[in-house]
């Protein structure tokens, strides 16, 4: 048995009447969490006059705990004892240099965990491994990722028309008619790294591509049965979007009209294509998506989900090999497998605001 009248020396916790009587009332209370007595029971101690290895004999703890929960009593006062969410793992920041810590990565974010290593040094002097640091911005509400790429034009009232546009179109879309998004894409014969699970340990690498040779392909997908209808070129200009318009016509002939949706491209406005487009038999008509406004043309997520699927981690030796992968993901996966690509390119159109971002 201790002498514990032995091991009260001078008080290492001067509690305030007010913490002393809360804290009490803590420890005598019936239903408690564990973790939240345990904390108010070694602050009761400590102020007693225990030493901090006999508390945390008592409370079965360990003395980098104890220490740990000194600094965030320090930093927090009495609503430390409800942070749930508190961990032995937060390392050796007060609370109150965490809190500065979060508002300064929060006004000027860390590129990486070197930089949270060196200003937390700097600062504190206090050292972090990179797996430490990462943990630390974890658990101060951070997590790593690339910011999203707005327009910088873009205009709210011009996509809430288009987004009405679109709604009353379809509602009153006839049996005969049907509605397409057109767009161009360009892939390039590139070896695409992306992101797999890898055996840990394996050092894992793909072959790069040299050539600089790219596709050019200009497409109108149909949301409703993703009929992906399309043409190629040595370029895309107002040439190839009269050649893809005649083109839906002619696989569409029991349509009756055919909407499709392109942005602002130069070709689309072409004085070639007015003679065509105002002919008095002419099924298509074109609308227009506001300018700076890619999130509203499905297609483009098309585009995504082609290089998901033939781009990415792929190496294709030849030009010829590169061309042959992306026409058969067109002309054979999409018609074969568009139900797998329903909920990725969708009509789930937004209005997209710059404020409800921070721009930095």
């Amino acid at each position: 048995m201790h002498d514990l009248s032995m091991k009260q020396q001078h008080r290492t916790v001067c509690l305030t009447d007010e913490q002393r009587t809360a804290l009490a009332n803590i420890c005598r209370r019936r239903k408690v969490d564990a973790l939240v007595w345990k904390r108010a029971r070694a602050f009761v101690l400590l102020d007693a006059g225990y030493d901090a290895k006999l508390v945390c004999e008592i409370l079965d703890i360990g003395p980098t705990v104890l220490t740990e929960w000194r600094f965030a009593f320090a930093g927090a006062g009495l609503s430390f004892f409800g942070l749930k969410d508190y961990s032995q793992r937060q390392g050796h920041l007060s609370v109150e240099q965490e809190r500065v810590l979060k508002a300064h990565f929060t006004e000027h974010p860390a590129r990486n965990v070197d930089e949270v290593c060196a200003n937390v040094l700097a600062e504190y002097g206090q050292s972090y491994s990179p797996s430490g640091a990462a943990k630390l911005m974890r658990r101060l509400g951070f997590e790593y990722k690339k910011p999203q790429l707005l327009p910088a034009q873009a205009d709210e009232a011009k996509q809430a028309a288009l987004i009405a546009q679109y709604e009353a179109l379809m509602t009153g879309l006839g049996a005969n008619e049907m509605v397409v998004f057109s767009d161009a894409v360009h892939p390039e014969h590139q070896s695409r790294p992306a992101h797999s699970w890898f055996p840990k340990g394996q050092k894992t690498a793909l072959k790069a591509t040299s050539g600089r040779k790219r596709l050019n392909i200009q497409g109108a997908l149909d949301l409703e049965t993703f009929q992906f209808t399309f043409v190629e070129g040595e370029k895309i200009n107002a040439q190839t979007t009269l050649q893809m318009l005649e083109k839906l016509e002619r696989n569409n002939p029991t349509m009756t009209a055919i909407h499709v949706f392109v942005d602002n491209a130069r070709y689309h406005h072409a004085k070639i294509l007015q003679p065509w487009l105002e002919s008095s038999d002419r099924r298509v008509k074109l609308h227009f998506l506001p300018p700076y406004a890619p999130h509203l043309n499905p297609i483009e997520r098309l585009w995504g989900v082609m290089h998901d699927w033939v781009t990415h981690n792929h190496h294709y030796a030849t030009f010829n090999q590169f061309t042959e992968a992306i026409l058969g993901f067109f002309r054979k996966t999409l018609p074969d497998k568009w139900r797998e690509f329903r909920d990725t390119v969708t009509d789930n159109f937004r209005v997209v605001s710059h404020k409800e971002y921070r721009t930095i």
